[in-house]
């Protein structure tokens, strides 16, 4: 097993910045009932055109390479949908960090859905070195239910043969899987359907959306905005603006609090909880996404370690061998992942694209003024500084950190805002893999492959170590 991230995003630990680019905004050939960009399109005025110029796209390049104090830069591409800003965009990109390399290694990642994939495409993203993550939630009748295009047609047969011409064309490229409701349920059909068809490099993203409240449908907007983190002064964040939660100490043991069963089992209404937060439909049930996660790490501990590298699994080991998490969401601190819109506009996150995370214009001001700013580091210290006591407490924190602080809106038993929604998913799946990850810690720091893991595992699981060889 390898730590292996298609996409990294930089953590606190890491000394630099990662911007994340949007050359055509919130703008996609598709229509997914479950996206929360699509609907921000209605931050921006009336008749506006969703097209990076050349001008910001100089300007990113420039600044990204600039603020990277390493040897290796990392450009990432996403949407929306990137490719529709064409190839020649890209090209053109691909020019800029040639010419503004100064003898750093460039790196590229485009995230797709894959539709828009052809020969042209496949030869540009092959000859300039480009890693792909393709969305694809699993087999036809999965995907096709929520994945579908403008006019309502199922995208399933246009994704697969978009990953046929990545294959063609020896693009490396992971599958990122969308973890609904829906998807939840079928655990390991769609793990064995990756596995089938040859899609070894898996993540396994969860779905969490809270309807909108009025003002934000008066914006024109679909889902809740996440609980606002205080700008204040470095180093003195005031922490997350939670608005009415549900506690978890409020719902019988085994049941959840959402719109679709947690596990899938019986469940209490959210219209019977007192100011309970609404979550989408389409969003996976608090602790149903850690049985999908545990369900699938069972059978690849048992087959598939070394064979088929899901990025989740590779996250947690990198938490239980104690290194610094390679992704935001697990790190003890976030607010290093910033995105650049079409326009030029810098926010904190991904998640906290709008007007109140605004932190200025990449083409008049320093990527390194806006990742220092006060906002942004009050933002990222906010993550460990409003961590309940509850979570402080918590056996596996190591692991999780409170996880992404735009699901933190449910409340601990005793009553303390601020815990993570999907808090009995980790918590279990996290316990559950504890003994398989540190068997696998304990051979790696021998020396030794952690897919013997599988074999140690088939009787009792006791691991026999190979004393070191060398000095």
């Amino acid at each position: 097993m390898r730590i292996r991230v298609m996409s990294p995003v930089r953590t606190d630990s890491a000394p630099g910045v990662h911007l994340m680019a949007k050359p055509t905004g919130p703008i996609c050939n598709l229509d997914c009932s479950y996206c929360f960009y699509l609907e921000k399109e209605s931050l921006f005025p009336g008749r506006h055109r969703f097209l990076m110029s050349d001008e910001v796209l100089r300007a990113y390049v420039a600044q990204n390479i600039r603020s990277e104090p390493g040897p290796e830069v990392l450009f990432t591409w996403q949407g929306g949908e990137p490719m529709l800003r064409g190839l020649d965009f890209y090209r053109q990109a691909v020019r800029y960090q040639r010419e503004l390399a100064k003898g750093k290694t460039i790196r590229n990642s485009l995230q797709t859905n894959g539709v828009l994939l052809d020969e042209e495409w496949g030869s540009f993203l092959r000859d300039a070195g480009f890693m792909v993550g393709i969305s694809l939630d699993g087999p036809k009748e999965i995907h096709d239910a929520a994945r579908v295009d403008k006019r309502g047609q199922p995208t399933f047969d246009a994704v697969m043969r978009g990953i046929a011409l990545l294959k063609k064309y020896n693009i490396e490229f992971n599958v990122l899987v969308t973890v609904t409701d829906a998807v939840s349920r079928h655990s390991l059909r769609v793990y064995e359907f990756l596995r089938q068809n040859g899609l070894r490099h898996v993540q396994f993203n969860p779905v969490v959306e809270r309807v909108a409240g009025s003002q934000e449908k008066a914006a024109g907007l679909t889902f809740a905005q996440p609980g606002k983190v205080a700008q204040g002064p470095a180093g003195s964040p005031h922490g997350v603006a939670h608005g009415p939660t549900v506690s978890l100490s409020s719902v019988p043991h085994g049941r959840t609090v959402s719109l679709s069963s947690v596990a899938h089992g019986p469940t209490v209404g959210l219209s019977s909880v007192p100011q309970g937060p609404m979550v989408s439909p389409h969003s996976v049930a608090p602790a149903a996404y850690g049985e999908f996660l545990i369900a699938i790490f069972d059978e690849w501990v048992r087959k598939d370690v070394g064979l088929m590298f899901v990025m989740n699994f590779e996250w947690a080991l990198a938490s239980f061998m104690r290194l610094p998490s390679t992704i935001c969401l697990f790190a003890e601190n976030c607010g290093k992942a910033l995105i650049v819109e079409h326009n030029g506009d810098v926010y904190s996150c991904d998640h906290f694209m709008y007007p109140d995370y605004r932190l200025g214009n990449i083409e008049s001001s320093a990527l390194e003024e806006l990742a220092n700013s006060p906002e942004q580091q009050a933002f990222g210290q906010a993550k460990s500084a409003d961590l309940p006591d509850y979570c402080r407490r918590c056996e596996v924190r190591f692991a999780c950190h409170g996880e992404c602080p735009k699901n933190r809106f449910m409340t601990t038993p005793d009553g303390e805002p601020g815990l993570n929604y999907l808090c009995p998913s980790y918590k279990r799946y996290f316990t559950h893999i504890a003994k398989y990850m540190n068997a696998m810690v304990k051979l790696i720091s021998h020396g030794q492959p952690a897919a013997l893991v599988m074999d140690a595992i088939k009787g009792p699981l006791a691991i026999r170590l190979s004393p070191r060889t060398g000095g």
